[in-house]
């Protein structure tokens, strides 16, 4: 299952980015298809260790057996607790692949996919009560406006909210089809797809509460990282990238660079690649879905 689950991609960049040492203790908070896993265990020693995370219950069939790898079922907004659970104050180094799995837009029934017919789902988590439907038929226009606006940076997200309300007051806005054909009146021929991606993006990452997550595991991956540790991120669209560059320019999401007594900028982490990193071309033909990854790594050079 894991060879068609997800395809990784940069996997040997963001993997050679880390700087893999045998004895290391490591964490991998998006382990999806654990491609990333596999080749991070690949490069550890007999002692040492790999921690990783997901949400879905899906990508538990993956998990590797493997006395060096704990997989961890939960969500990465929650790295630094299960990490004091497992006894680990500090670890070597941390990767993050921001992409959905290949598993959930190729799954007609999750419902991350305009390319499929089915219930609006968008649940990375099943267990979770909000789904994508139910935001749709429960949110306030203005709310709705705000999401497509800010997750999708559409330019007529208001009048797509209104659209939106208009419907669900005649009837519930339950499927994939039905999404698709509120959204009809804002596309245009030589953009429908893009336009459908930007909505469908940005109702995914209300429903996953995806930004937030990544706030807070940026946060914590800082508390948690040793001196010398090193973090890869990969992320696919701005608003990903914009959170990551700007933590590692400054140790935080908004990009504030705070100075010290002398006026000298002060940040936790130094650039190990000054310009973004973005998949070869061979690799964007075989794996068309990497055409949009980006790669920043930085090491942590404080206490």
């Amino acid at each position: 299952m894991a060879d068609t689950y997800h395809t990784p991609a940069l996997l040997v960049e963001s993997i050679d980015g880390l700087d893999i040492k045998p004895d290391g203790i490591y964490v991998d908070v998006t382990f999806g298809g654990g491609g990333h896993s596999r080749e991070i265990l690949s490069r550890l020693g007999p002692n040492g260790k790999l921690y990783a995370f997901d949400q879905d219950a899906a990508a538990y069939d993956n998990r590797i057996d493997d006395p060096r790898f704990v997989f961890i079922r939960g969500n990465f907004r929650y790295l630094r607790n299960f990490m004091r659970y497992y006894g680990e104050n500090c670890v070597d180094g941390i990767l993050a692949d921001l992409g959905v799995s290949s598993h959930h837009f190729d799954s007609p029934g999750r419902g991350f996919s305009f390319r499929f017919e089915g219930d609006l789902d968008m649940r990375m988590n099943r267990s979770s009560t909000k789904n994508a439907a139910k935001i749709l038929n429960e949110y306030p226009e203005n709310q709705l406006s705000s999401i497509f606006s800010r997750y999708g940076e559409l330019n007529n997200a208001g009048k797509i909210a209104a659209a939106i309300v208009r419907s669900r007051d005649i009837h519930p806005v339950s499927t994939i089809e039905d999404f698709v054909k509120i959204l009809e009146p804002f596309t245009f021929r030589d953009r429908e797809k893009k336009i459908l991606a930007q909505a469908f993006q940005a109702l995914r990452i209300e429903v996953n509460d995806e930004m937030e997550a990544l706030r807070e595991m940026l946060r914590q991956s800082l508390q948690i990282l040793r001196k010398g540790g090193r973090m890869s991120v990969i992320s696919y669209h701005s608003l990903e990238d914009r959170m990551v560059k700007n933590f590692f320019r400054s140790g935080n999401v908004e990009g504030k660079i705070e100075k010290d007594f002398f006026g000298n900028a002060f940040t936790p982490f130094a650039l190990v690649n000054r310009k973004v990193i973005v998949p070869r071309e061979s690799e964007q033909q075989s794996n068309p879905r990497s055409r949009s990854a980006k790669l920043r790594i930085a090491e942590k050079i404080i206490e």
